[in-house]
């Protein structure tokens, strides 16, 4: 007999199978011997009160075994004789793009201008020990994108549960663990991620498919206002439609299509710095106990926002149990990101405390930079244009280096220098810097009333033992790639099908996924 129930129980029943086949038979009235196997569908923690529970929905097998699989998997043809289509990224839109176009038939070439997610792994080690930042090979450039090593978070607001689903369950077919498709807010970690993704690779490749590393896009290929392939800086042209799924950081080529007068738009974003607290804190915070998390719960995650002078403040890509790494793709900029392994079990948590901005305020004198641009200011770039003047303000403010400015927080809120800085998980090393001076003082004075309002919230979340790193600046793209919301098609150039969070429809890994799929449903339906 299968039954699935709804349990409320403490973390330390939830954590072991033999106490939880104990409760379904209490709750059945099965015997305990008779519950020979419970599986978990959904698992949420309601730390609301000081009595911690956690809630599961459970699939219990009494007298009888599980034969169905854990995860739904997807059958991918042999599409070697199939129609080209390429795709130009090898992130998770890019990715997910190509093996949606194995199932429909179509064989899609993977082109990529950074390395493959193992080597890459070399180039990121020298930016923190070297300073080297490698411009096709860094946090935001090669296989797997910028979430390969940032945290591998797959948690959403999508509201099409089924295309979630679905593109959970391919991961867990390529080598994550079953536990993402219950847990609210699931997540791979930056560890287990490189091998999911090398197995999405060699799927493409033994279904028929190409995938070409260290070969970046140089230009489109376009025919009676057709594009019908690229070429690239290797010398080599690939043929067929386009996805373009270049990921929010690849400047050039928003820079080539604003050239080539194929229409984008500047959008909004957020930006603002790394904030990092000891874990211990954040879960005795979260948590309301003075123990922590104790041995039965996970490192305790938060969320915050709230509204400054007519603009959002907020948390983004908390990192609970993480580290801050150097995200620079180019040179004379500092940018910081956050990421955290499959255990979360580093001594510090951060996350992204940015302030939302539109591309109108930029005439607002407060947001104005000192350095002068050095290029003329193109309307559709200038929130790009914005980005890479305060990346590289950091950097001067980095002694030139990929040392990062810091300041504790409170300090930040009260306009002092700080005296010192605690230990940060940041490599890379980092210097203190007014960061409340130099900083354009749109954001820094929103961020200050947004951290006391949430140090007011939540007790103890306003502290000089947390430490501000800038800055992080790349929660989203700065350019919007105009498309047909039914064909997904550019609005003026057919056969160029922009997706992703490069192009302004994504953002995450999951909601990029998602909108990978869809760009090869479109050319599904148009080529076929």
């Amino acid at each position: 007999m299968i039954q699935e129930l709804q349990l409320r129980i403490l973390p330390e029943q939830a954590a072991n199978e033999q106490s939880l086949k104990q409760i379904v038979a209490q709750e059945t009235g099965a015997k305990s011997a008779s519950v020979w196997a419970v599986r978990i569908l959904k698992r949420s923690i309601d730390a609301r009160q000081r009595t911690i529970y956690v809630n599961l929905k459970v699939r219990a097998f009494i007298d009888e075994l599980p034969t169905e699989a854990e995860y739904q998997a997807v059958e991918y043809k042999d599409v070697s004789g199939g129609k080209p289509v390429v795709v130009v990224g090898a992130g998770p839109g890019g990715l997910f793009a190509a093996l949606r176009l194995i199932e429909l038939g179509f064989r899609p070439i993977v082109v990529e201008r950074g390395k493959n997610v193992r080597d890459r792994k070399k180039d990121l080690a020298l930016i923190s020990r070297e300073h080297l930042v490698n411009p096709e090979s860094n946090y935001s450039f090669g296989e797997g994108g910028a979430g390969a090593y940032s945290d591998g978070k797959l948690y959403t607001r999508s509201k099409k549960r089924g295309s979630v689903d679905k593109i959970l369950n391919v991961f867990c077919q390529h080598g994550a663990s079953v536990s993402i498709l219950s847990d609210a807010h699931p997540h791979i970690g930056t560890d287990k991620l490189p091998r999911v993704i090398e197995n999405m690779r060699e799927q493409i490749k033994r279904s028929g498919g190409e995938v070409h590393f260290e070969t970046r896009m140089d230009r489109l290929v376009v025919r009676e206002n057709e594009v019908i392939g690229i070429e690239t800086n290797t010398g080599e042209a690939f043929m067929g439609p386009v996805i373009l799924a270049t990921g929010h950081s690849a400047r050039d080529v928003y820079r080539y299509l604003s050239a080539a007068h194929i229409q984008i738009e500047a959008k909004g974003l957020a930006v603002g710095v790394r904030l990092e607290h000891p874990q211990q804190l954040i879960d005795r915070i979260q948590y309301h106990r003075k123990e922590g998390r104790g041995d039965y719960l996970p490192a305790a995650e938060y969320s915050f926002v709230t509204q400054v002078k007519g603009r959002g403040v907020y948390s983004f890509c908390m990192c609970p149990g993480g580290f801050i790494v150097p995200a620079a793709s180019g040179p004379r900029q500092i940018v910081v990101n956050g990421m955290s392994p499959s255990n979360r079990g580093s001594y510090w948590s951060n996350s992204g405390m940015v302030v939302e901005i539109h591309p109108e305020d930029l005439e607002d004198k407060t947001l104005r930079l000192s350095k002068e641009v050095d290029e003329p200011v193109v309307p559709e770039l200038r929130m790009m244009q914005f980005q890479e003047q305060l990346e590289e303000l950091c950097w001067l403010n980095g002694n030139c280096r990929q040392t990062a400015p810091a300041q504790r927080m409170d300090d930040f809120v009260h306009n002092r220098l700080s005296r010192d800085l605690p230990k940060t998980s940041y490599a890379a090393g980092v210097i203190s810097s007014p960061l409340h001076f130099w900083m354009p003082q749109f954001i820094s004075s929103r961020l200050q009333e947004g951290f006391t309002h949430f140090g007011k919230v939540s007790k103890g979340f306003l502290t000089n033992n947390a430490l501000m790193i800038g800055v992080e600046t790349r929660t989203s793209s700065p350019v919007r790639i105009l498309r047909d919301k039914d064909s997904l098609q550019h609005v003026t150039v057919k056969g160029l099908f922009p997706c992703g969070e490069g192009a302004g429809y994504a953002g995450g890994i999951v909601s990029a996924a998602i909108d990978g799929e869809r760009c090869a449903e479109s050319i599904a339906a148009l080529y076929s």
